[in-house]
């Protein structure tokens, strides 16, 4: 089946990083799926299998964020004897990474080159408002368009108000109650995924992910399970990244269940993230203000009057000591990796 790669965002800027790789045996592709070392790719004459070539290897050994995900643009070659290796990852318009378990500040990308990218949160139990902030701090730093969906809206009684309210914790966001069980309000997440746009999804296990994708797809592509009703939460479904193709021409990536993200390098996310604190920042006598008690402080002084929450602005500073430390932590082993450079024969 021949598929045409524009409706799933393959533009000019696409083409013209693919054009130094175009030869005879070249074409290029989207990752639907990445495994250890293969990926199932979609290109326009359909869907095919390819392993990592040595120059990504290379790539990939110097920076595990360089290794193909759901949502890349890559450059495939097909050999005399059939087998098809990706040559080139292209460069990305946006990435969803988040901090690694280990200790050396790396990153994890979990999805690339997509338009929004969508905080899933169900509104049963309750919504976790550090969860979400967190979250929103990730989006924002993708690149692309953060969006706030209230997933399992039809077990409350008002979810137009629980918007409302949690409208508060995402400035300049939008904010969408939903029911993929009972088809409510669906339909608006339509847009974010029309053909050329690609929406992904981040949230916890149980938060309704797949099972959103499910009903955006108008057929059963996402495993689901059961989810308890006590707390609302389940067994990871998916295990891995995964680039749906939807009937709208249009894609949408399920990433897996994350109890806890790390965040890397996220300043700039977090300030838009948290940008009503920006704002207040702004005002404070001292442009070094550390919002703690030096005099003078704007962000005090909205504590202060109740404008600004006690608990909006410890949820700011744990990300921000966070961002912070492990801001030092990289630029400590870029630094070490480079006087490994110069001392190398």
């Amino acid at each position: 089946m021949s598929h045409d790669l524009s409706q799933l965002g393959w533009d000019e800027t696409f083409v013209s990083a693919y054009r130094p790789f175009d030869r005879s045996d070249a074409f290029p592709g989207r990752v639907l799926r990445a495994d250890r070392g293969v990926c199932t790719v979609l290109g326009s004459a359909g869907v095919t299998r390819a392993s990592l070539g040595g120059s990504v290897l290379l790539d990939c050994a110097r920076d595990p964020a360089l290794l193909p995900c759901a949502g890349d643009w890559v450059v495939l070659r097909r050999w005399p004897d059939r087998r098809v290796t990706i040559e080139a990852v292209l460069p990305r318009r946006t990435r969803l990474i988040r901090r690694t378990a280990d200790k050396d500040s790396t990153g994890q990308v979990l999805a690339a080159n997509m338009d929004t990218v969508a905080v899933v949160e169900p509104i049963h139990p309750e919504p976790d408002a550090a969860r979400i902030e967190r979250l929103l701090s990730l989006a924002w730093e993708s690149g692309a368009d953060p969006l706030l969906v209230l997933t399992k809206c039809d077990t409350s009684a008002d979810p137009e108000a629980v918007a409302r309210q949690l409208a508060d914790l995402a400035p300049g966001v939008p904010v969408i109650p939903v029911s993929a069980a009972q088809n409510i309000n669906v339909n608006r997440l339509l847009p974010y995924a029309s053909a050329g746009h690609t929406l992904a999804l981040l949230g916890r296990s149980g938060a309704g992910k797949s099972t959103l994708v499910n009903v955006l797809a108008g057929t059963p592509v996402m495993p689901v399970q059961e989810i308890r009703d006590a707390d609302g939460k389940g067994r990871h479904t998916t295990a891995y990244r995964n680039l749906v193709i939807l009937p709208s021409g249009g894609a949408i990536v399920d990433t897996p269940g994350i109890r806890g993200v790390g965040l890397l390098d996220t300043a700039q996310g977090l300030d838009r993230a948290f940008a009503d604190i920006a704002a207040l920042a702004a005002n404070c006598r001292f442009a070094d203000c550390r919002h703690e008690d030096e005099p003078g402080c704007a962000v005090i002084a909205a504590r202060a009057d109740g404008s600004l929450t006690e608990r909006r602005l410890s949820s700011w500073r744990k990300l921000r000591h966070e961002v912070e430390v492990e801001s030092a932590r990289r630029s400590a082993r870029l630094a070490g990796l480079a006087g490994h450079r110069r001392r190398q024969p």
